[in-house]
C-alpha cells in the first residue's frame, strides 16, 4: 500500500488553517490538549465533523471529576454518525466488516458485510427491538460471540437510545449473572454456543440458567450459531429467532439522543463486591474513538487508503468495544472469532496471520500476551501469509516486553523500508479509551508507549501527602492518574444511587484526581520533544489476564463454595519482560488437604464460573490469609512481597489481626527470588 500522509500531520496542519494554532513540538500540542480542554474537544468535534441538530451550549459545562458535563444541548447519536460513512464507502467498494472463524479460516473463506447491508439489518432490528416494546433507557443484553451479527444487535440497540451490555460466552453463569442481575435487562440475546479451539461448546444449559434468574427479561432472542434448537420460551417471556428477526425490511433512522445519553454498561471489576456497571455516553465514546483511531492509532476511513482494522478480542473485553469504534472513522474491520492458538491440544499460533493475510488488514492488533506466544512458539508470520497490506501492529492488555518489540520488527515485513510501526496502548474498561498510545510521527522506543495521548492529562504521582496529593514524577515510576476529565469517562456506576462506589474506584487516594490503578513511568526525550511511558502492571489487586481484568471477589465467590474451602486470596503478578503468574491460596477445613483431585476441582470451578483465563497458574494451602485490624485481606501488600518488596515495607504487622500468617508468605518469596 502507498504511503500516506498521518492522519495527525493532517489535524495539526487543519489546526493551522482554522484555528491559527501551531505547535514545534509534541509535547507542546499535547501540553495545548491538556490546558486548554475546551479548545482541544472542540476541534476535534468540527474536525471530524459531528453533526447535531441543535448546537452544543458549553464544550465544558463543569470541569470536575466525578460530575463533568460535556457538550450539553448537542444531540448525537453513536450509530447515526457511524452509518454516515456507508453510501460513500460503498460507492467506493469497501465493506463494512469482514469476518472469518476457524472453519472459514480452514477453508480460506472470508465473508463480507457491505454498508448498505449492515444499515438493513440494523434498522431491521430496531423495528424488532421496537415492536417488542424496547424504548430509550431499557436494558438489552447479550450473550454472543465476536461475530457480526453481534456488532448488529449492538447497533439496532444503540439507534434506539437503549442501552447495551454483552457477556461471552465462555463465561460462567455466576459471571453473567453477577452482571446481567444489576441492570435487569427487558431482553437477551444469546447463542445456542460457540466453536473454539476446534471444539464445539453448547451453551443451551447456561442459557437456561441465565433466564431463570432473570425475571426483568421478557424477549429472549436466539442466535443459532451451531444451528441447534433452545426453548427459550416461558411465562412471560417469548422467544424470537434473531437469522428471521435480521431478513426482514424495516427502514429507521437512528434517533437523536442528548451527547450524555448512556450507550452501554461495561463491567470493571474491583477487590470486593460485584462488577462495577460502568455507563458510557453516547457523545462521550464517539469522540474518544474518532480521535483515539484517527490521530493516534492512524486508523482512517477505508475510502482515503483503504484501511482494514483488526484487533483479536472476545466480546468480553472493552478491545471489542474499540474494534466496533474504528467503524465510527469509515474503516473496514476484521473479525475473527475463535482461538488465536489454533486447534486444542495442537497449538497453532500462526492462525492470526493467517487471517490478517487473507483478510489483507492494515493494522493489526492483540493482546500483549499473543505476542509472547508467537515468540516462544517460533512463529514465522511473512512465511504463513502474505503480510503485504500490513503497516501498523497494536498491543495491549499488559506490558510488552522489549523481546517482543524485537520480534515484531524482525519478523513482520519492512514498510517503506523502515520496521513496521508498533504502536502499543494502554488505557481501561473504565473510560473505554487510551492514556497513552502511539503515534506515527514519533520514534518508537523498545519498552516504551511513544505518548500520553491528546486531551489526556496524564501523570506519574508519589504516594499522597498528609492532604491526599501526590506529587509528578518523570523517569520515576509512580501512580498512573488524569488530573483532568475526559468525554469518556463513565457518568455513572448503575444503581450507585449516591456516586459513593463511583468516587471509592477512582478517587479515593487522591481527592478529584483520577487514580487509575496502574504503575507508570512518564520518561522524557528532549531530543524529540516528547514524553514516553512504561506501564508497570496494576498497582492494584485486580487481576489482569489476558487483557481481560476480573475483581478477586468474584473468584473468591466461586472458590469459597466449595465445602473444603474456609477462605482464600488469589493475586496476579505482572511483570515486565516476564511471563505473569497468578497463585491462589486457600485455607481448608480441618482434617483436609490439598492434592491434586482437590486442585483440579477449584480449578474447574473457576473455569465453570469464571472463564478458562483465570484459572491459576498455581494453588497452595495456608494456614491463614492474612488480614487487616478491619478484616480485609492483604491482596496488596502479599502481591508486593511477592514481586521482591521487603516485608517490612508492605507488611505492617501491628496493624494485622493475624501478623504470624504472613512467616509463610515470607518464605515463599524468598524461595521464588531463589528460583
Amino acid at each position: 500500500m502507498p504511503a500516506t500522509e498521518p492522519h495527525i500531520t493532517r489535524y495539526q496542519r487543519w489546526l493551522s488553517d482554522t484555528r491559527g494554532l501551531s505547535f514545534d513540538s509534541w509535547d507542546a500540542l499535547w501540553r495545548w490538549s491538556v490546558s486548554d480542554l475546551e479548545g482541544f474537544w472542540a476541534s476535534i468535534w468540527d474536525y471530524f465533523k459531528i453533526q447535531s441538530p441543535t448546537p452544543y451550549q458549553a464544550v465544558l459545562e463543569q470541569p470536575v471529576m466525578p460530575g463533568a458535563s460535556w457538550f450539553p444541548g448537542a444531540q448525537v447519536n453513536y450509530v447515526q454518525h457511524l452509518l454516515s460513512h456507508a453510501d460513500a464507502a460503498h460507492a467506493a467498494g469497501h465493506p463494512a466488516m469482514i469476518f472469518a472463524d476457524e472453519a472459514m479460516l480452514a477453508r480460506g473463506e472470508l465473508s463480507e458485510t457491505s454498508w448498505p447491508e449492515l444499515r438493513r439489518q440494523v434498522g431491521a432490528l430496531a423495528a424488532a427491538l421496537q415492536g417488542m416494546g424496547v424504548q430509550r433507557g431499557d436494558r438489552v443484553c447479550a450473550v454472543l460471540p465476536n461475530v457480526p451479527q453481534t456488532i448488529v444487535v449492538f447497533l439496532a440497540v444503540a439507534s434506539l437510545g437503549a442501552i447495551w451490555s454483552v457477556c461471552s460466552p465462555d463465561m460462567g453463569p455466576v459471571a453473567v449473572l453477577d452482571r446481567f442481575r444489576q441492570i435487569e435487562p427487558k431482553v437477551l440475546v444469546v447463542c445456542d454456543g460457540y466453536r473454539y479451539g476446534g471444539q464445539t461448546h453448547d451453551r443451551r444449559e447456561l442459557l437456561q440458567q441465565v433466564l431463570a434468574e432473570l425475571p426483568s427479561v421478557r424477549h429472549a432472542v436466539l442466535w443459532r450459531s451451531l444451528g441447534l434448537d433452545a426453548d427459550l420460551a416461558a411465562r412471560g417471556r417469548e422467544a424470537h429467532d434473531l437469522a428471521a428477526l435480521l431478513a426482514q425490511d424495516a427502514a429507521f433512522a437512528p434517533v437523536p439522543l442528548p451527547f450524555d445519553h448512556p450507550l452501554w454498561v461495561v463491567y470493571s471489576s474491583g477487590t470486593t463486591g460485584l462488577p462495577k456497571p460502568i455507563v458510557h455516553g453516547h457523545g462521550g465514546i464517539m469522540i474518544e474513538a474518532l480521535k483515539m483511531g484517527a490521530l493516534h492509532n492512524d486508523v482512517g476511513a477505508s475510502v482515503d487508503g483503504g484501511d482494514r482494522f483488526h484487533w483479536y478480542s472476545s466480546t468480553g473485553w472493552i478491545m471489542w468495544n474499540s474494534q466496533v469504534g474504528a467503524l465510527l472513522g469509515g474503516a473496514t474491520i476484521c473479525i475473527f472469532d475463535g482461538s488465536p492458538a489454533g486447534p486444542h491440544g495442537a497449538h497453532d499460533w500462526s492462525t492470526l496471520w493467517r487471517f490478517a493475510g487473507l483478510a489483507r488488514c492494515s493494522f493489526f492488533g492483540a493482546g500483549a500476551a499473543f505476542y509472547a506466544s508467537c515468540l516462544k512458539a517460533g512463529v514465522e508470520p511473512q512465511a504463513v501469509a502474505d503480510l503485504s497490506a500490513l503497516r501498523a501492529v497494536g498491543s495491549t492488555g499488559s506490558p510488552l516486553s522489549e523481546d517482543c518489540y524485537r520480534w515484531i520488527w524482525d519478523k513482520l515485513p519492512k514498510v517503506d523500508g523502515k520496521d513496521i510501526w508498533l504502536a502499543p496502548i494502554s488505557g481501561g474498561t473504565d473510560f473505554a479509551g487510551a492514556f497513552v498510545g502511539g503515534l506515527p510521527t514519533l520514534p518508537v522506543i523498545e519498552g516504551e508507549m511513544q505518548c500520553r495521548c491528546l486531551g489526556a492529562s496524564v501523570e506519574a504521582w508519589s504516594e499522597p501527602d498528609a492532604n491526599g496529593v501526590g506529587q509528578p514524577l518523570i523517569d520515576e515510576v509512580g501512580e498512573l492518574v488524569c488530573t483532568k476529565p475526559m468525554p469518556s469517562m463513565p457518568l455513572f456506576l448503575w444503581g450507585d444511587m449516591d456516586g459513593k462506589r463511583y468516587h471509592d474506584s477512582y478517587f479515593d487516594m487522591y481527592p478529584g484526581i483520577w487514580r487509575h490503578g496502574d504503575w507508570i513511568k512518564i520518561t522524557s526525550h528532549p531530543e524529540s520533544g516528547s514524553h514516553g511511558a512504561i506501564i508497570y502492571g496494576r498497582s492494584d489487586a485486580t487481576i489482569n489476564r489476558h487483557g481481560i481484568r476480573m475483581g478477586t471477589a468474584e473468584l473468591y465467590r466461586a472458590v469459597e463454595a466449595l465445602p473444603e474451602v474456609l477462605d482464600s486470596l488469589v493475586v496476579d503478578l505482572e511483570y515486565l519482560g516476564r511471563e505473569s503468574w497468578m497463585p491462589l491460596f486457600v485455607v481448608l477445613r480441618d482434617g483436609v488437604t490439598l492434592d491434586d483431585a482437590l486442585t483440579k476441582r477449584i480449578k474447574q470451578v473457576i473455569r465453570e464460573a469464571l472463564s478458562a483465563r483465570h484459572v491459576p497458574n498455581d494453588v497452595y494451602q495456608v494456614s491463614a490469609i492474612p488480614r487487616t485490624l478491619s478484616g480485609k485481606k492483604m491482596e496488596l501488600p502479599v502481591k508486593k512481597l511477592l514481586m521482591g518488596a521487603a516485608a517490612d515495607s508492605v507488611l505492617k504487622r501491628d496493624a494485622m489481626a493475624n501478623a504470624d500468617s504472613v512467616d509463610w508468605f515470607v518464605e515463599l518469596a524468598k524461595s521464588r527470588a531463589q528460583a
